[in-house]
């Protein structure tokens, strides 16, 4: 496998081992979370062409997305995040990020269970994505945290959640949902259909 190539890189990678007679890649190891869904627009349309399983490093953003972190609220004793100088993942648009967290909570309160589990459970309902990293400091954090795959989030649930997080279609992906959407193929269609009317 590989971890955090570009989608080109793949590519050029997967070519390569089958010249040479070797190995292709099988799987790939990404960030990918409901704040960062940039892998959508190449790296899982990539997965679902050359058949890789997708695993996900920081799936709730290194606790971001667990649901202690809130808008206008402090940050809870002891975390890594204190005072907002911990960028990795970076965040780009604060706002969005409490917006996603919001609607996460929610989602996660219909269920009675952690914001964490539901963060989880919407990455295992993806296209191409096999499992994730799940960390925590405490059992009861792992606990939570297996328990994600066996969350079964409803379609309003995923509506939601995407609806809440879905980032702009850029270029060429817009014109392709304007003039290709009735020929997409399976991996095209893993970004676009979200698009589509």
């Amino acid at each position: 496998g590989c971890s955090n190539f570009s989608a080109w890189h793949i590519m050029k990678a997967q070519a390569t081992a089958r010249a040479a007679g070797g190995q292709p890649f099988v799987s790939q190891q990404i960030h990918y979370t409901l704040e960062a869904r940039e892998a959508e627009y190449e790296l899982v349309p990539v997965s679902l062409d050359q058949g890789l399983g997708i695993l996900i490093w920081s799936p709730i953003a290194g606790g971001l997305l667990s649901g202690k972190f809130r808008r206008g609220k402090k940050e809870p004793t002891g975390t890594r995040h204190t005072g907002r100088q911990y960028r990795e993942p970076p965040i780009y648009n604060e706002e969005r990020l409490w917006d996603i967290v919001d609607v996460l909570v929610d989602v996660a309160a219909g269920h009675k269970v952690s914001a964490a589990r539901v963060a989880l459970a919407w990455l295992l309902h993806q296209p191409g994505v096999t499992s994730v990293i799940a960390g925590g400091r405490t059992d009861e954090q792992f606990t939570d945290n297996l328990a994600a795959a066996d969350l079964k989030l409803s379609a309003e649930d995923l509506q939601r959640l995407d609806a809440g997080s879905r980032a702009n279609l850029l270029y060429p992906y817009w014109h392709q949902a304007w003039t290709a959407k009735d020929r997409l193929s399976p991996a095209d269609a893993s970004l676009i259909s979200k698009y589509l009317d």
